[in-house]
């Protein structure tokens, strides 16, 4: 009897031990296929079961919580949505999270380990703690200047603090209120049907993932590779460059929207911006020099986070002498980002420094203490500190006597450079308005904003694009709200 009660007592032990080895296995390796059914609806009425987390711009929250009396309790709220839409992104009970909202979700809906008193047992348990608060570098001012300079026009604007890499604004209009969509209810859907089929496309940001021919504001990479490679070595001698200018290898001729750009020297053709110049400089320095000197900006890097992913800025590393001749006028390939503009210009404010730009200045725990503070880093020594001085020089010229005299402010230096990108079948299409330029008050240490500003459907002549007509003022506008700070 003892024997067969002793098997028993076995046999039980044994089924007691797979029973624990298949918790074990369902709990730690088969946890994230359990979450990720999507039958599984615990992970959501967890997920919507308290309020989400803040994004902060200046000293007050965006966005917020509203108890939507549903089996998802708490749905998001926006203040000024259309505002900040390119900054937040979106929190949908249906189709999920964007930009800010989705980078750090982890803070914002009380995931994220850091959160907990223990972050080792809540990493095993997922035990949801109070949210977090995500507190960006958007400055308010700069950031509505930006939105109302535009006025809803097709566009986008971005201004970094050069120093740093603190973005503080990032604006794409046309906009949207991203509060349409928090829901789950019929109106939500709607609303993502309309935004999405909309011709304008108010979800697109386009200060971070649309990228467009630069045209001449590219002449600035294009004059730092010329300096920087020692093709010229006097801003002021004459470039023996012939106007029009015909490609290479082809029978194309290359005209000017300026007079004067036969043979002109290098700060002549800045201050004009002479196409025939910089696609004849462009060539000289050659391929592989214009390809280093635009990834030393940022071109051709896919992997920049702010933490939001930030489309790629393209310069063609695989072309004939008369394509490079185009791209050097940021054209043909030549492809960038309204942030990567603003990127070109704050290395030049910054002596040649780039800095890595960045939207978070800190993550909080919902008692206001700060997890994690971004410190500013670089991201790439763009040019020597010899050839930003020039640079930067040239740069003023536009704004004093150039095609960007319409961004000059009383009280402090600003430099720019106007850009007229075209686009179509045959070039067909209104020309994109751009504009870069910095801006440092007279007895500053050093400049306060970077801003780079594209419109897309500019309401001007050609030659009115082109002299900083659409673009300049607007970016006028921004600085001014940025040294005001």
């Amino acid at each position: 009897m003892i024997r067969h009660i002793r098997r028993t007592s076995v046999f039980c032990l044994l089924l007691l031990v797979l029973l624990l080895l298949n918790a074990a296995r369902v709990q730690l390796l088969n946890s994230d296929v359990y979450a990720h059914n999507p039958a599984n609806h615990r992970a959501a009425l967890q997920r919507y079961d308290q309020p989400r987390g803040s994004i902060v711009v200046g000293d007050a929250p965006v966005t917020g919580s509203r108890d939507s009396g549903g089996s998802l309790q708490y749905a998001r709220t926006y203040t000024q949505g259309p505002l900040y839409a390119p900054v937040t992104g979106y929190a949908s009970q249906i189709y999920g999270t964007s930009l800010l909202e989705n980078a750090e979700d982890a803070i914002l809906s009380g995931t994220d380990a850091r959160l907990a008193p223990v972050p080792l047992w809540t990493a095993l348990t997922r035990e949801q703690q109070p949210a977090g608060d995500v507190v960006t570098t958007i400055a308010p001012s700069v950031q509505r200047a930006a939105y109302e300079g535009l006025g809803g026009k097709k566009g986008a604007v971005a201004a970094v603090e050069p120093a740093t890499g603190k973005i503080l604004a990032l604006v794409s209009t046309p906009s949207y209120d991203p509060g349409e969509l928090s829901g789950s209810s019929t109106a939500s859907s709607n609303a993502w049907a309309r935004l999405n089929a909309a011709a304008d496309r108010p979800m697109l940001n386009r200060a971070l993932r649309q990228t467009y021919p630069p045209g001449s504001t590219f002449k600035v990479v294009t004059a730092a590779a010329a300096l920087d490679h020692g093709v010229v070595e006097d801003p002021d001698a004459a470039t023996d460059t012939p106007s029009p200018f015909t490609l290479p290898g082809t029978s194309t001729r290359l005209t000017n929207e300026a007079g004067g750009c036969k043979d002109a020297s290098l700060r002549r053709a800045f201050e004009v911006s002479c196409n025939t110049v910089f696609a004849r400089l462009g060539v000289d320095v050659g391929l592989d020099g214009m390809a280093d000197t635009a990834e030393k900006f940022g071109f051709n890097d896919d992997s920049l986070m702010i933490p939001s992913r930030v489309a790629e800025s393209t310069f063609d590393t695989d072309m004939n002498d008369a394509q490079l001749a185009l791209s050097s006028i940021g054209q043909y390939n030549t492809a960038a980002t309204p942030l990567q503009m603003a990127m070109v210009a704050a290395a030049v404010a910054n002596d040649g420094d780039l800095r890595r730009p960045y939207l978070v200045d800190r993550l909080t725990d919902a008692q206001g203490h700060t997890l994690t503070h971004t410190r500013p880093r670089r991201l790439h020594r763009a040019m020597s500190e010899d050839t930003a001085h020039q640079l930067r020089a040239l740069m003023t010229d536009v704004v004093t006597k150039g095609t960007g005299t319409k961004a000059a402010i009383p009280g402090a230096t600003v430099g720019g450079k106007t850009g007229t990108a075209q686009h179509g079948v045959g070039n067909s299409g209104t020309p994109y308005a751009w504009f870069v330029s910095w801006a440092q008050a007279d007895g500053a240490e050093e400049p306060a904003v970077a801003v780079a500003v594209v419109v897309e459907d500019a309401a001007a002549r050609r030659a009115d694009i082109s002299g900083g007509g659409s673009a300049a003022p607007l970016a006028r506008q921004v600085m001014r709200a940025a040294l005001d700070r």
